[in-house]
């Protein structure tokens, strides 16, 4: 069970959430705070003074006062007028996220929405009820607010509503409409009242669902690149001298110094390693601490980011006491997105040095004794292309993350009227770093199954040679799921198949999470 209280949500109880089904529910603590906010609010409304967001147009329409009568249309109309996303549907798993960040803001107790709001959306999780919500739209400062008015639609409802202004959600592997996605759920749908449809769109919760999502596999991808680098070491002979510890204690920088120690227990006990004469290795193998260690350090600055975001109190305004409402930009994503605009390029980064690895390992100028494109026999040279076109996919996948990785948080467009007149991109740069991790997922798929076709070419020709302990377990893991081929082959369909097992969360992925612990 994760307890929510706004203040302690971390990445891995996010992923039990989102992945494990994890149920959720509202802490003691977090409910105190739920029932104080919204007394606080209640109280302030009494006054009949207007105060943005409470009694008030949004936006541009801000010192518009709205009667108490029209308060319920009021939110009803934010909601259904904001749900204009487009683009393909989110995967499921980035909308449960971005479900439970916006509980947990709700709950921190500055947002005076009633408990019942936040319970609903704790019962759409325990429930699996996932809104449909659309990928694009978001400008992520006012917050990511078509994603999650397009949320708000499920579980919402207004006074004289059709069908379709209910949104559409998944239940039991089926697409519904929102209210027959409820229904089935057994969960009552609310109308909106007194701030609260501003509450559940304000925030840059998308962005920051994403980025975290994004967080969990972006550090299983740094120990998965030290792993790629290891086995390309025993396919290369590659020289162990710079992964000595002395060697990085020397720069002092903590990501290279982790890296450094990954690889090197991972090629321990290897007698492939130092095998040949040459007297250094190419940057893409020397250097490697260096890339990935820049890579770790990045993600560590990510994550104080991510982890400050999740339990962050984001909409506008804040009740802070019984008489003071406070209106400021806590909603404005330009924390999340220059973090994921720092992660998409330490990630791109990471896929570039595997990639002239892969390269490495197809030229028999470079490779130290394998076959050209790693083909099986020399005589078929040409009959065979070998694992040739890998490496066009691998280049083709770092040509893309060279654009993904432009920085989206330094472009701008105004809104509302000029109102909103310096806007974040955070959305977007989040959007990106999930691209990005797709593909170097892949290209540091690539490298292993490559690196494991060379180690096999290389143990043929020097069968007295052994890897090492983490290699030889790496080794043995792909070639159980992917035997040696020695002719041409439909690669294509062995790598979908790769990639899969690396992207989700399945037995291939968890047992190669055991061997990098």
């Amino acid at each position: 069970m994760v307890n929510i209280d706004g203040e302690s949500l971390n990445v891995r109880e996010l992923i039990k959430v989102v992945y494990e089904k994890e149920k959720v529910a509202i802490s003691d603590y977090g409910k105190e705070k739920i029932l104080k906010s919204n007394a606080r609010l209640l109280k302030i409304l009494e006054n009949k003074k207007p105060v943005y967001g409470l009694n008030t147009g949004f936006g541009i329409f801000a010192n518009q006062v709205i009667s108490k009568q029209d308060n319920e249309k009021l939110n009803r109309n934010l909601i259904i007028s904001h749900a204009v996303g487009t683009g393909d549907p989110l995967p499921c798993e980035i909308v449960r996220a971005a479900m439970l960040i916006r509980a947990n803001a709700l709950t921190k107790g500055y947002s005076g929405v009633r408990i019942e709001i936040v319970q609903t959306l704790v019962d759409m999780l325990n429930k699996d009820v996932t809104p449909l919500i659309y990928s694009k739209g978001s400008l992520g400062s006012s917050g990511d607010l078509c994603m999650l008015a397009q949320m708000a639609l499920v579980f919402s409802k207004g006074k004289d509503e059709n069908e379709q202004e209910s949104g559409f959600a998944e239940f039991s592997n089926e697409l519904l409409s929102g209210s027959e996605a409820m229904r089935q759920a057994a969960i009552e749908r609310l109308r909106l009242s007194q701030k609260e449809g501003l509450a559940l769109i304000n925030g840059a919760t998308f962005s920051a669902a994403i980025l975290a999502l994004n967080l969990d596999k972006a550090e299983f991808l740094c120990n998965l690149a030290d792993l790629a680098i290891s086995l390309s070491l025993e396919g290369l002979v590659g020289k162990s001298d710079p992964f000595h510890p002395e060697l990085h204690q020397a720069r002092g920088l903590t990501g290279q110094i982790e890296s450094a120690l990954q690889i090197s227990r991972n090629i321990q006990g290897s007698t492939l390693i130092d095998s040949h004469p040459h007297v250094q290795d190419a940057y893409s193998l020397r250097c490697s601490p260096q890339v990935h260690g820049a890579v770790r350090d990045t993600l560590e600055f990510v994550k104080q980011i991510v982890l400050k975001e999740i339990n962050a109190a984001t909409d506008n305004p804040l009740i802070v006491e019984d008489d003071k409402v406070i209106s400021g930009g806590n909603f404005h994503g330009e924390p999340v997105g220059m973090a994921a605009d720092f992660m998409s390029i330490a990630l791109s980064e990471l896929a570039a040095i595997s990639e002239r690895r892969v390269f490495r390992m197809m030229d028999k100028n470079l490779n130290y004794g394998l076959k050209e494109m790693l083909v099986d026999d020399s005589s078929l040279e040409g009959l065979n292309s070998g694992l040739m076109m890998l490496q066009y996919t691998a280049a083709a996948l770092v040509l893309e993350n060279q654009t993904l990785s432009s920085p989206d948080s330094v472009r701008s467009l105004p809104t509302s009227a000029n109102q909103e007149d310096h806007n974040a991109n955070a959305y977007l740069a989040a959007y990106h770093t999930w691209q990005i991790v797709e593909n170097v997922t892949k290209v540091l798929a690539i490298e292993l199954f490559s690196s494991c076709r060379a180690i096999e070419q290389r143990k043929r020709a020097q069968p007295d040679k052994k890897l090492g302990s983490k290699t030889d377990q790496a080794y043995k893991l792909i070639r159980e799921y992917f035997p040696y081929k020695a002719d041409d082959s439909m690669w294509g369909l062995d790598m979908e198949k790769l990639y899969s097992f690396l992207l989700k969360p399945a037995k291939f992925e968890k047992e190669m999470r055991i061997i990098l612990d």
